[in-house]
């Protein structure tokens, strides 16, 4: 499974912590209206390219979640990713 692959290197390198507060920026700033008309374009498609981003680690993490086996003792055990 490719990572991210139309992504920037600069967006994937941040964690979704990182990313969704810098998105939460970009939406106050447009928000706020006070940005030249190719300052929002601009904004925006980095806030697309972030959202993306974190809808993608949520995913990751869904997957890891899911894959949390509870055994008949009531142990839980991982089980790992099918990645193929």
């Amino acid at each position: 499974m490719a990572k991210e692959p139309n992504l920037p290197k600069d967006v994937v390198a941040l964690s979704f912590e990182d990313a969704l507060k810098e998105l939460e920026g970009i939406v106050q700033q447009l928000e706020r209206g006070q940005v030249k008309l190719d300052e929002a374009i601009s904004a925006y498609e980095r806030g697309a390219l972030l959202k993306r981003h974190c809808e993608q680690k949520l995913a990751e993490a869904k997957m890891k979640v899911e894959k949390i086996v509870f055994a008949a003792d009531g142990s839980v055990t991982s089980q790992p990713a099918d990645l193929g």
